[in-house]
């Protein structure tokens, strides 16, 4: 299930859209406080982001260019706008689209439906960034600062499916799941023993603290 973050200040609007969107199929999370709202999306790590521009504390052209500037995320902004230099500076800024309200519900899924469905080759982009790491997933390389290492394949997944997830812990069955697709047949210990070897390769290239370990819950970096 594709996952949608609504950030968007007005509460009925927001509660409205987020239901919409979960009877048509999508998770929805919802944005309720505003002061950290780019920190919030990347930790949600959702598969779209649905933005307004008028916001408070930081207006929507920030969050957009913030988020550009760390993620490639699908952005579509959705304001009562209608000005063609606000249109102008949202495409400029990365946004993949821009909806006026009021909207008619339907046209607004077919432009959800159409981004996701340009968009859909990002998730597996051949790299990935994130707190000083560069994880080059065509050469099964993790580079920082001019030191990499390479990876083996269950090193690479463990490690792209975290960074995938970045800011969230991922539990240990779902890493089981997909890497080794089968959980109930593969030891508990075999996703040990990659971690511990994926944390001495990282420790190698002066990253000892990347992958943090949540004792009974999982793992996040």
């Amino acid at each position: 299930m594709e996952r949608i973050y609504i950030v968007e200040d007005e509460p009925r609007l927001r509660e409205e859209l987020g239901n919409v969107l979960g009877k048509n199929g999508y998770e929805c999370i919802l944005e309720e406080r505003f002061e950290e709202v780019t920190e919030d999306i990347l930790k949600a790590a959702p598969d779209l982001v649905l933005l307004d521009l008028s916001l408070p504390v930081q207006d929507g052209f920030y969050i957009c260019r913030r988020l550009r500037a760390v993620s490639d995320v699908p952005v579509i902004v959705v304001t009562s706008s209608d000005s063609e230099m606000d249109e102008l500076m949202s495409m400029h800024l990365g946004a993949d689209d821009f909806i006026t309200k009021p909207y008619n519900i339907h046209i607004l899924l077919a432009h959800i439906a159409a981004v996701l469905l340009r968009t859909s080759g990002r998730k597996n982009s051949l790299t990935l960034v994130h707190k000083g790491l560069t994880l080059d997933i065509g050469r099964s390389k993790a580079v920082c600062e001019g030191k990499s290492v390479d990876l083996t394949k269950n090193e690479l997944g463990i490690l792209k499916l975290l960074m995938d997830h970045r800011g969230s812990i991922v539990p240990r069955e779902e890493l089981i799941r997909e890497l080794w697709e089968m959980e109930e047949f593969v030891e508990d210990s075999t996703l040990t023993v990659n971690i511990n070897r994926l944390r001495k390769k990282l420790a190698d290239i002066g990253l000892s603290e990347y992958l943090v370990t949540k004792r009974g819950q999982g793992y996040l970096v």
